[in-house]
């Protein structure tokens, strides 16, 4: 049983940085692709990022693209997303989710329970 652990969300003021931790067990870290999905109120779980398992290759969502990094740590089984420049409009519950593939869409075949981000202005 896969298992993905989210924390280092909370509340920051617009301009300001946050570093998101996702933790996974119960299988090969490596041997996944790993992303970063959100999901604001009213509105559909979106992607943000999205990095293979060797940590060669990286996407990113236009909206977080220049202000946000992704990475991992294979030996930690740990990704990571650092995410810079906040804006209110970041306010989100954001979702680690892990995959064989490499995916922009949501068919992820595993997600975390999901940390809070809120941007105030």
């Amino acid at each position: 049983q896969v298992q993905l652990v989210e924390s280092g969300g909370g509340l920051v003021q617009a301009g300001g940085s946050l570093r998101l931790s996702c933790a996974i067990s119960g299988h090969t870290f490596s041997r996944y692709a790993m992303a970063w999905f959100r999901q604001a109120p009213g509105k559909e779980r979106e992607f943000v990022a999205t990095i293979n398992w060797s940590g060669g290759n990286t996407y990113y969502a236009n909206s977080v693209k220049g202000r946000s990094t992704i990475s991992r740590d294979n030996a930690k089984n740990t990704v990571y997303l650092q995410m810079n420049s906040l804006k209110p409009e970041d306010t989100a519950v954001y979702y680690c989710a892990a995959d064989p593939r490499v995916l922009l869409g949501p068919e992820y075949a595993y997600w975390g329970q999901g940390t809070q981000v809120t941007v105030s202005s």
